[in-house]
């Protein structure tokens, strides 16, 4: 049992010490924000929408209120709702909105990205490009402090990791520990470190150079990437420097209020984060055992020296999710619980592994886009 405490701590201090600190929360937006550009550039924004009826209308209206002194446009695609998604939208009533009705799905493509092309298209000449989801409300300085922050720091990509909804139990419990295993993936530090490397974005919120898109190919270059902001991110870091970062700016209005749909919203991308290989499936299955049900285990059953290991380890993983924590305004004893947590995600990749083998993976709106990745 001895070892089992010594391979665990190893694994523990590897995480905290070797993954540019990720769990420490340093890359935030309102940190060493650059000042404003000279001139500010123009700037659309391309919403793609599918039976989005509970949220359209705020995150619409949350666009449309933007503090931003340049030329700012939004488009709406709307890709084939049937709960009056458009309607809602127009609604809103500003004269900065285009709606625009979704062609029928394109082969090879997938629903959202095919949405984001077709507005993309339509934007004509801009300098940047805003891409952000639906369920996303904005301050009205969001799109000020990405400008600044794309202009200013040279960067091609800017994106924000989206303030997720956290008041349902299963919110409270899951969504804080889905936005720290993500930045564990990938480490904001080392992304946004300039030069070649790790490459990610947060889809929610992303400000993208026009020209260096079309340099690194368009939209078109990840067309069938289920989980398309890192895809993306990884694409636009060939084309020059990028940022990633949290914030309280954006906050995403998607409610996740039961453990199902938790379990669903982790599923539908889980085992393509392991590109859908069996054998990786299961060694990341056994390395989350090791990591996160060793050390409470050790610590219950476990005797002498072997127990002091697995309490040790339990407590780190504890402090280390802290952070985490305190940005959502959780309770510090979640951290303790950061094993169950974990088992949960552990169940839903098996999960996701099994939907993709039944032809249901990357289920969103009634699409299932397994076949791309068959």
């Amino acid at each position: 049992m001895i070892w089992l405490a010594a391979v665990t701590l190893a694994i523990w201090l590897g995480i905290l010490l070797t993954r540019d600190w990720f769990w420490l929360n340093r890359e935030h937006d309102t940190r060493a924000l650059p000042p404003d550009p000279p001139v500010w550039p123009a700037v659309t924004a391309v919403v793609p929408a599918r039976d989005e009826a509970e949220v359209i209308a705020r995150s619409i209206s949350s666009l449309a209120a933007q503090d931003y002194p340049g030329d700012f446009r939004i488009i709406l695609v709307d890709d084939g709702s049937s709960d009056g998604t458009a309607r809602i939208a127009r609604d809103v009533g500003s004269d900065r909105l285009t709606i625009l009705p979704g062609a029928p799905l394109a082969p090879g493509w997938t629903g959202k990205l095919w949405a984001v092309s077709q507005g993309i298209a339509a934007a004509g000449a801009t300098d940047y490009l805003l891409l952000t989801d639906a369920d996303i409300a904005h301050a009205t300085d969001t799109l000020r402090s990405l400008v600044a922050r794309a202009t200013g720091d040279r960067r091609v990509l800017v994106s924000l990791m989206a303030r997720l909804r956290c008041e349902s139990l299963a919110e409270q419990a899951l969504i804080p520990a889905f936005v720290w295993f993500f930045a564990m993936l990938y480490p904001f530090a080392t992304v946004n470190r300039r030069g070649r490397g790790l490459g990610g974005a947060a889809g929610g919120v992303m400000l993208v150079e026009r020209s260096a898109l079309e340099r690194a190919g368009g939209i078109a270059a990840v067309r069938g990437a289920l989980i398309d902001d890192c895809a993306f991110g990884a694409l636009m870091k060939r084309h020059g420097d990028i940022w990633l970062g949290l914030t309280n700016r954006a906050q995403s209005i998607r409610v996740y209020d039961t453990w199902a749909s938790v379990a669903a919203m982790i599923s539908r991308s889980a085992y393509a984060q392991l590109g859908y290989n069996p054998l990786i499936l299961a060694g990341t299955t056994i390395g989350l055992a090791l990591t996160y049900l060793a050390p409470p285990l050790l610590a219950v059953f476990a005797r002498g020296y072997a127990q002091a290991g697995g309490i040790l380890v339990w407590l780190l993983m504890a402090l280390a999710f802290q952070p985490m924590l305190r940005f959502y305004r959780r309770s510090p004893l979640w951290g303790l619980a950061l094993p169950l947590i974990a088992s949960f995600y552990a169940g839903c990749t098996l999960l996701s592994a099994w939907q993709h083998a039944r032809g249901r993976g990357g289920m969103w709106k009634g699409r299932a886009q397994a076949d791309l990745h068959a």
